[in-house]
């Protein structure tokens, strides 16, 4: 019986993974099938360089909303993995333990706020506040960078806490038995032995920045032109999906379906990236 309760086990956790990695593979063939053809219908350096999104007028050029993402979720980063990092690290070697519940708690609670309650955030206190401080329409570029580095914080938190903790606490004593001080011990020994995981949390911290799409939506602008700078509005290709996909038809269908496959291709990029920069720094 107990045989028989083993194999069935193994059947289900196989059926399991063979479900997930079938689930990509018809997302990926969904996306290839009905975006690839719009591309080469509207021209692969039109489509990728073109810097004008016109629909109506037949301009499918989304190099805005490629820049777009791109400078929001390197705001993000510059912004929000810091945070994170020197949160982990406190959690993890400085935090007194009564402190340590009520800060794990908080991290957990902002990692399970929807996006829009985020969204919300930022329009109704994150917006008005940079309009006072610049003078400027406050729904701006580095609105959303600094809205989606509040966002990553708990993902990156949570996963460079967990790579902290798991560094043999040899490394630590060692350190410390050479004369180096708790600071230097955990800054200099630790920290750089976590480094596979705390990259691991970074790359998940992008890909949720990448990836959001209702908080960007409702508070950078949402304006189909070329990033003029941090004070002002942009579209994300994540927001130009989510606007338009409700009423397009035909081509223009097809077209964001089609950004859909580039967004697919930048964050396969950048998983393969912190790939191979961890091999190399292995």
């Amino acid at each position: 019986m107990r045989k028989v309760l083993e194999i069935f086990m193994h059947f289900v956790f196989l059926t399991a993974a063979c479900t997930s990695v079938l689930a990509v593979v018809l997302i990926c063939a969904f996306l290839f099938a009905n975006g690839m053809p719009a591309i080469f219908k509207i021209g692969v350096p039109e489509f990728l360089l073109g810097q004008k999104w016109k629909p109506s007028a037949g301009l499918y050029g989304i190099l805005p909303m490629i820049l777009g993402s791109i400078y929001v979720t390197g705001g993000a980063v510059l912004i929000g993995v810091p945070v994170a990092l020197m949160t982990a690290v406190f959690m993890a070697r400085f935090c007194p333990k009564g402190l340590y519940p009520v800060i794990r708690t908080t991290v957990n609670l902002m990692a399970g706020i929807p996006s829009v309650v985020y969204g919300f955030f930022g329009l109704v206190v994150i917006v008005p506040l940079m309009r006072e401080l610049t003078g400027r329409d406050g729904s701006t570029m580095l609105t959303a960078s600094l809205l989606l580095g509040i966002m990553i914080l708990p993902t990156v938190t949570v996963t460079a806490e967990a790579a902290l903790r798991s560094v043999p606490e040899s490394y630590y004593e060692g350190s410390l038995a050479l004369g180096a001080t708790h600071e230097r011990s955990v800054f200099f020994t630790v920290l750089p032995a976590a480094k596979s995981g705390v990259m691991a949390g970074i790359v998940l911290g992008i890909g949720r920045a990448v990836g959001e799409t209702m908080a960007v939506m409702m508070v950078a602008g949402n304006q189909t032109q070329m990033p003029k700078g941090l004070f002002y509005g942009l579209r994300t290709m994540t927001a130009n999906i989510g606007i338009e996909m409700g009423y397009a038809a035909d081509l223009h269908r097809e077209a964001l379906i089609a950004t859909g496959v580039v967004l697919f291709v930048f964050i396969l990029l950048i998983n393969l990236s912190i790939s191979a920069l961890k091999k190399g720094n292995g």
